[in-house]
């Protein structure tokens, strides 16, 4: 392949950096991509690939191009995740994609999307199981003989939010005041 003729007034630099983007445009990043990763816009982009005589793909192309046993694996590890409970936005997140191209790669491995409200449903059910640990681990620390100030300060909350998790685990409350003498140990 040889290399094209430098537009009037580019240096080495940005015709290196156009060379580059044209190289990855073919290998299957999108425009969009490309834009991201060097902080240009997608136009800028487009027209640093023209000048350097970069053939053009439809969105069949490039769709058709990203389409193969990677994608595959991908999508359906993304639905084994979605299906134990993770959101679409914590799978973008894990996987450095928008939340968009998440969907959409579960849709092609076949799952069937949560509504908001079964989402949040399922939030609340995943936060309610966190509070139940931890009250059942302050509650061992507390019949340990670790005190309430202490609680609070580990677990960075106020001593009232401390008596109120006691409280619901169904602890029985000592007398203010009144710590078991002696080192506290890691609760049994």
């Amino acid at each position: 392949m040889t290399t094209p003729a430098r537009p009037s007034g580019w240096g080495p630099a940005r015709q290196r950096q156009a060379l580059d983007m044209a190289a990855r445009y073919r290998h299957g990043a999108t425009v969009r991509e490309l834009a991201t990763a060097t902080g240009l816009s997608p136009s800028t982009v487009l027209n640093r690939l023209r000048m350097v005589d970069t053939p053009m793909r439809t969105q069949q192309q490039t769709l058709a191009l990203r389409q193969g046993p990677d994608r595959a694996r991908l999508a359906n590890r993304l639905r084994t995740t979605y299906q134990g409970g993770a959101t679409v936005t914590a799978l973008a997140e894990r996987h450095g994609l928008s939340a968009r191209t998440v969907r959409r790669l579960l849709r092609e491995a076949g799952t069937v999307l949560r509504s908001s409200a079964e989402t949040r449903t399922l939030n609340r059910a995943g936060h309610e199981a966190e509070r139940q640990q931890q009250m059942d681990e302050l509650r061992r620390w507390y019949e340990a003989g670790v005190s309430v100030p202490a609680l609070a300060a580990v677990h960075e909350c106020s001593p009232s939010t401390v008596y109120r998790l006691l409280h619901r685990a169904g602890t029985v409350l000592r007398p203010h005041g009144r710590t078991i003498t002696g080192p506290a140990t890691a609760p049994p």
